[in-house]
């Protein structure tokens, strides 16, 4: 799907959203999108690997990934060209321009070759990105489909707060809502059911009392 054939009222939605909320979002956002971190740092990106981020935002987690693994190639996907305004700039700043492509598209439904010139990649990730994408399963089976043989998927996002007080998850999804934002309770389930489809590995964790999910499709079980 090219940039032209975007879903025009998620699209629109997205740069409405964050047209001002770009220029502070990795400063507010900080203090609650938690396992971003132990995200990246779980990569193990294989040396000249490629790796691509979808919904990738502002650039804060690609420039992070890129720091940690310089021998490997970076490319970013998201439907808002505010964001990737914020992203374009920011990798600039870094120096890193040269190894981060970044692509406006839709991360249901995207051509890695026509929008990035690569047919797969080694590692995908995706970080809270879920709890704002309408047709979220879509991506997921986007991402695996973008796997080279022996990739793997990455993805934290919200979990359903099972071990926080009922009052804290009330208030957190209140807040939430503001942003077009929705904690996806069945995101274990279809996480594991996508590995099972495509013969892959599932690892789970909950962070944070539930605060957090993070999950890794692999290699062959």
């Amino acid at each position: 799907m090219s940039a032209t054939e975007l879903p025009a009222s998620h699209a629109e939605l997205m740069d409405g959203v964050y047209r001002w909320q770009r220029h502070i979002y990795d400063l507010t956002r900080k203090y609650y999108l938690l396992g971003r971190d132990r995200l990246i740092s779980g990569l193990d990106v294989p040396a000249g690997g490629t790796v691509l981020e979808l919904g990738c935002g502002t650039g804060r987690n690609i420039i992070l990934a890129a720091r940690r693994y310089p021998g490997a190639r970076f490319f970013g996907l998201d439907i808002s060209a505010e964001m990737l305004e914020t992203a374009t700039a920011a990798l600039a700043r870094e120096g890193l321009s040269g190894r981060v492509t970044l692509a406006r598209g839709d991360a249901t439904d995207f051509d890695a070759t026509a929008l990035f010139g690569v047919e797969s990649f080694d590692r995908v990730f995706v970080s809270y990105s879920l709890s704002m994408i309408p047709g979220w399963e879509k991506t997921v089976s986007a991402a695996l489909a973008a796997l080279s043989p022996g990739g793997s998927l990455h993805v934290v996002d919200f979990g359903q707060q099972e071990a926080l007080p009922g009052w804290f998850r009330t208030l957190l999804r209140g807040w939430l809502k503001n942003f077009h934002v929705e904690p996806r309770q069945s995101l274990r389930a279809v996480l594991d059911s996508e590995s099972a489809r495509v013969g892959a590995s599932f690892r789970f964790q909950t962070l944070y009392r539930g605060y957090a999910w993070l999950a890794v499709i692999g290699p062959g079980r």
